[in-house]
């Protein structure tokens, strides 16, 4: 199953793509970013049209998203819930599989521990991965979290589809 794990923002949105038929193989990475001096309906736009590419690119079969739990500015959280309405609006055009995850549920996955660091989970997601290195930048490093999360929840957490 290809799943397509998203980190999401508004300037900078994680992508991690894996390949759980092949033992979880990366097939990509990266991030899409929006310039901050553009309106922020043409980088809702943006963010559309770069996730289009991505579903027709990869047909990922899953998706999972991180939930927003907590922002500590007010600022950005209400551009950065638009920017998720529209990942999981154009998510749910090309594939009805999608899953939510909170921060906690994925430290959960891939320590063992709800309380993890950032390092471990970046860490953990190179070695689980098998990767030379952590990846970067920090949003598709946790993006392909989402996605290993749901590689190895799945079957026990199928209640947190959208």
């Amino acid at each position: 199953m290809i799943i397509l794990g998203i980190d999401p923002g508004y300037a900078i949105i994680g992508f991690g793509i894996i390949d759980t038929s092949k033992n979880n193989a990366v097939i990509d990475y990266g991030v899409i970013t929006t310039p901050k001096d553009d309106s922020i309906s043409l980088r809702l736009k943006n963010i559309e049209c770069a996730l289009c590419s991505l579903f027709e690119t990869y047909k990922p079969e899953a998706v999972a998203i991180e939930e927003l739990f907590y922002f500590k500015n007010q600022k950005t959280i209400i551009p950065v819930a638009e920017a998720r309405g529209v990942i999981l609006l154009t998510a749910q055009k090309y594939c009805k599989n999608i899953f939510e995850y909170t921060p906690m549920q994925i430290k959960q996955a891939l320590t063992g521990q709800g309380r993890a660091e950032k390092q471990q989970i970046q860490f953990m997601v190179k070695n689980i991965l098998g990767l030379k290195q952590i990846p970067k930048p920090d949003d598709a490093a946790d993006a392909l979290a989402v996605a290993l999360t749901h590689a190895q929840t799945s079957p026990r957490l199928n209640t947190n589809r959208v």
